[in-house]
């Protein structure tokens, strides 16, 4: 299993996160925030240096130069700040062209940067710039320090304050619209607790991000026919929870080169594929296992005995994911 991001010089290791659930949280306290399609981010600055830091652990600042120079040029300083890093296109947030970021060359990100630049959304405050640490306090205290930091920045419009309300009925419009991906609940009172499924998220579909951890190549030709999903239990282990088979035609060739040159041990090191079964097939059992590094979320319906039973729909890649991230607790 792949082991925790280190701590930052700034004190941070990782986000606060979020446990799945069904429906939003009821009763006294809570606060709900859209849940964004864009890649969580720890921002932090101390004089010149600014630093933004992926869910995973990574750095992102080479893949985002406008907004290290826009955080550069901030006032306030220090702080550490967390929230969401967005690209628009055609109108719309969109998670493809922030994919499209995370690229080798340095004249394309530059490029995209100007095209297509992204905006940082923000929902909480960990470090104030009279440099207190904000983590132990409440969340009300927090967002208040926020708003406070980003007001300051009026003429910055690429930095922003996420909406939210105390509201319950108000949030549940916000799912039942369909615009969000879903909505965040957090304690009003409840301080930031780093690495801790401290909060809770509701989605319009049920999804889990799964670790690939091996696949299978179709029937005709050597080309991947569905890939093996897996997470994590509580020992560590790595188990076999489902399939997805629903692979676009076109994309089957890159994808079968980018799979093979994972190939190798350990793929998945709790429960296996093809166990026991009175469906299995010699073919059924032959799978090619995979190094724990590819990260896909995927959409399901059905969930029976720590198995997704039915295929799931893959969604997209998420290489801003790190493997030991995604965790069984993701479809209890």
């Amino acid at each position: 299993m792949a082991s925790r991001p280190s701590p930052t010089e700034f004190g941070v290791t990782a986000p606060m996160e979020a446990r799945s659930a069904g429906q939003l949280p009821e009763g006294e306290g809570w606060w709900y925030e859209p849940k964004w399609d864009g890649f969580r981010c720890i921002a932090s600055r101390r004089a010149d240096q600014v630093k933004l830091q992926a869910k995973s652990g990574k750095p992102l600042g080479r893949y985002f130069p406008e907004v290290v120079g826009l955080l550069r040029d901030l006032k306030p300083d220090p702080f550490v700040i967390d929230g969401e890093l967005l690209v628009q296109a055609g109108g719309r947030f969109s998670f493809e062209a922030l994919q499209m970021r995370l690229h080798p060359s340095e004249t394309r990100i530059r490029r995209l940067a100007v095209e297509t630049p992204a905006v940082l959304t923000l929902f909480d405050m960990l470090q104030a710039p009279s440099g207190k640490d904000l983590r132990p306090r409440p969340l009300a205290a927090r967002r208040q320090a926020l708003e406070a930091f980003v007001a300051s920045q009026s003429d910055v419009a690429a930095l922003s304050v996420t909406p939210g309300t105390a509201d319950r009925a108000l949030a549940q419009t916000w799912l039942d619209e369909g615009k969000l991906e879903g909505v965040v609940a957090k304690r009003w009172d409840g301080p930031y607790l780093e690495g801790e499924r401290a909060m809770v998220k509701v989605k319009r579909t049920r999804t889990a991000d799964c670790v690939v951890g091996g696949f299978r190549y179709g029937t005709s030709g050597k080309v991947v026919g569905s890939l093996l999903l897996g997470l994590y239990n509580d020992k560590g282990l790595l188990d076999h929870v489902g399939f997805t088979s629903g692979l676009a035609a076109a994309d089957k060739p890159a994808l079968t080169k980018r799979l093979e040159g994972l190939a190798g041990e350990p793929g998945f090191t709790g429960d296996k594929p093809g166990g026991p079964s009175r469906w299995a097939t010699a073919r059924s059992a032959e799978w090619t296992p995979l190094r724990p590094e590819m990260v896909v979320e995927v959409s399901f319906d059905h969930v029976s005995g720590g198995r997704l039973r039915h295929g799931t729909r893959l969604l997209r890649f998420r290489p801003d994911k790190a493997p030991w991230q995604c965790g069984m607790n993701q479809i209890a």
